[in-house]
C-alpha cells in the first residue's frame, strides 16, 4: 500500500474518511494540505468520537482531524520506530526537514530485522580501496598474503589456505588429502549441502550419520558403528557454532586411521578445551558468505596440519600449476583462488573478530533468558568445556508445545521479523537418499521440523532484541 493509497485532504469530509478507510482496511488517514504538509491524522476512533459528538457526515475533516500526532523523519532507524510502534500507535508517518509527508512506517512496514547480515564499518572500505589504487585486485596481492598469515597465527602456526569459497574449501581439503573414488567418508546428515556435495565432487561416498539430541552435532556413537573397511574419512560439523566432540573424534580416528576433516563453515570464533576449531582437523575449513561471523561476500579457507598436503592443495587452487614452474600443469587442478578484493575485506572483518563474537555471545544469553523461562523451548546447548560463537541463535520449539515452529515462524514474520527454519536433514532429499537409512536418523528428522533461527546480526541493536523477545513472549503467553 502506498502513502498515497491513505492520503486524504482536509476539505474533505467524514464521509470521504470513512470510504476510504472502508477500502483500504489502514484504519489511519493522513491529512496533507496542497503541498503535500502533514496536518494531522485522522482514524477510525476519531470519527466514531466525533460522530458521537454531533458531528456530521459532510463535516470537513479538519474540524476532527488529530493535530497531537507522531512523526519522524523520513529515514529513521529502524530500532527508532519500533520504539515508537504500540498499541495505541499503530502507523507513524514518515516526513522530510519540510514536514511534507513522503512515506509511513508499520509494524509490516519496516526494514524487517535480518537473520544475519554483515557488519562492514571497519577498514573494509580503506583496504579494498588500497586494492583499487594500486590495481592489486585480482588473487595476486597483499591481502590474499595477510589474511592466509592471520588464519595461521590464529590456529597456532597451522598453514592456511584462503579460497573462493566454503564449499570448494571442503572439495580442496578431501583432494588434498586423497579421498576419491571408493572411500567412504562419514559426515552427520543434519548440515548445509555443501558437506555432502564436496565428498560427492571426489567421487567417495557420503555416509550419513545421526546427531546428537543435546548438541545437534554428529553422534559419534553412531558413528563408530558406521566405520567399514572402505571409510577413509569422518567430517564434523560445528553446527551453527556449537563444537563437535573432538576427543571421541580423535579417538575414532586414531583406532581407524582415519582423516579427519573438519567442517567449520558456521563455527569461526568457537573453541573446544581452549583451542579454536580447526584445531583438530588434518584439514579444516571455513566460510566467508554474506551472513557469517566475518564475511568477504564469497569465500573461504581451509587450515592444514601438513605442511606438504597445504603445498599440494596451493597447486591445486592454481590450476595444478607447479609453484616454481610457471605454466607447468602437474595435475588437473582448479581455479579455487580467492580475490585480493576479498581477502582486503576478510583482514578487516578479522581485525574485529573477537569483537563480533562478543556481540553474538551476548544476544545468545539474552534470548536464552527469554526462552528458558518457558517450557516449550530447547535453548542452544553450550556443553563444559566449549566456547559457542552462536553463528545463528537456534533453538528448538519442543514436539508437546501447544504451536508449533511453524506456527511461530509465520508469528514473527507478521511483526517484521525474519527467522530461518534449521536445514533439512540430508537423508530425505532426492540426491542423498541413498547415502542412510532413514530408520537411523530420527533426530536429525526432529530437530529439523522443530528447529528456528533468530536474528542473530552483530548489528541488531538492544531496542530490536527487546522487540523480539517481547513479540516471543506475546505469542507464547496467548497460549497460556
Amino acid at each position: 500500500m502506498d502513502v498515497k493509497d491513505i492520503t486524504i485532504g482536509p476539505q474533505n469530509s467524514i464521509k470521504d474518511a470513512l470510504q476510504l478507510l472502508d477500502k483500504t482496511g489502514a484504519g489511519t488517514l493522513f491529512v496533507t494540505d496542497e503541498d503535500n504538509v502533514i496536518l494531522g491524522i485522522i482514524t477510525d476512533g476519531d470519527i466514531r468520537r466525533a460522530l458521537l459528538n454531533d458531528a456530521l457526515l459532510d463535516s470537513k475533516i479538519r474540524i476532527v482531524m488529530n493535530r497531537n500526532f507522531i512523526s519522524l523523519p523520513i529515514g529513521t532507524e529502524n530500532s527508532i520506530v519500533l520504539n515508537k510502534i504500540t498499541d495505541s500507535v499503530k502507523i507513524i508517518p514518515l516526513v522530510d526537514a519540510e514536514n511534507r509527508l513522503i512515506d509511513f512506517a508499520s509494524i509490516n512496514k519496516i526494514r524487517r530485522i535480518s537473520v544475519a547480515s554483515p557488519v562492514l564499518t571497519g577498514n573494509e572500505l580503506a583496504y579494498v580501496t588500497d586494492c583499487i589504487k594500486t590495481n592489486w585486485i585480482s588473487s595476486q596481492g597483499k591481502y590474499v598474503r595477510q589474511f592466509e598469515e592471520m588464519f595461521t597465527a590464529y590456529h597456532r602456526g597451522n598453514k592456511s589456505l584462503a579460497v573462493s569459497n566454503g564449499t570448494v574449501a571442503l572439495h580442496l581439503a578431501l583432494e588434498a588429502l586423497g579421498v576419491g573414488i571408493g572411500d567412504e567418508v562419514i559426515v552427520p546428515d543434519l548440515t548445509f549441502a555443501a558437506s555432502v556435495n564436496a565428498i560427492l565432487y571426489t567421487g567417495a561416498t557420503p555416509v550419513l550419520v545421526d546427531i546428537d539430541p543435546y548438541t545437534w552435532n554428529i553422534d559419534v556413537d553412531k558413528a563408530v558403528k558406521a566405520v567399514t573397511t572402505r571409510t577413509k574419512a569422518i567430517m564434523p560439523v560445528h553446527l551453527y557454532g556449537h563444537p563437535c566432540d573432538m576427543d571421541k573424534i580423535d579417538a575414532l580416528a586414531k583406532k581407524h586411521n582415519l582423516l579427519i576433516v573438519e567442517d567449520c563453515a558456521e563455527a569461526l570464533g568457537s573453541y573446544y578445551k581452549d583451542q579454536p576449531v580447526g584445531m583438530f582437523g588434518d584439514a579444516s575449513t571455513f566460510s566467508f558468505f554474506g551472513n557469517k561471523t566475518i564475511t568477504t561476500g564469497e569465500g573461504g579457507m581451509i587450515v592444514f596440519k601438513d605442511a606438504d598436503v597445504a603445498e599440494k592443495a596451493a597447486m591445486l587452487r592454481d590450476h595444478g600449476m607447479q609453484k616454481n614452474r610457471r605454466y607447468w600443469h602437474a595435475a588437473v587442478g582448479y581455479n579455487y583462488r580467492l580475490t585480493n578484493l576479498q581477502a582486503a575485506i576478510g583482514v578487516a572483518q578479522f581485525e574485529r573478530l573477537d569483537e563480533f563474537v562478543s556481540a553474538k555471545r551476548k544476544i545468545a544469553k539474552t534470548y536464552n533468558e527469554t526462552l528458558g523461562s518457558f517450557p516449550y523451548f530447547q535453548i542452544p546447548a553450550e556443553k563444559l568445556g566449549t566456547t559457542n560463537s552462536y553463528w545463528l541463535y537456534t533453538c528448538m520449539v519442543r514436539p508437546n508445545s501447544p504451536f508449533t515452529r511453524d506456527d511461530l515462524i509465520n508469528y514473527l514474520n507478521q511483526h517484521g521479523i525474519e527467522t530461518r527454519p534449521v536445514f533439512f536433514p540430508m537423508h530425505i532429499m532426492p540426491p542423498y537418499i541413498n547415502f542412510g537409512q532413514a530408520s537411523t536418523l530420527q533426530t536429525s528428522l526432529n530437530v529439523s521440523k522443530c528447529g528456528i533461527s533468530l536474528p542473530t546480526s552483530v548489528s541488531l541493536t538492544e531496542i530490536e532484541l527487546t522487540y523480539i523477545c517481547k513479540t516471543i513472549s506475546t505469542f507464547v503467553a496467548s497460549f497460556n
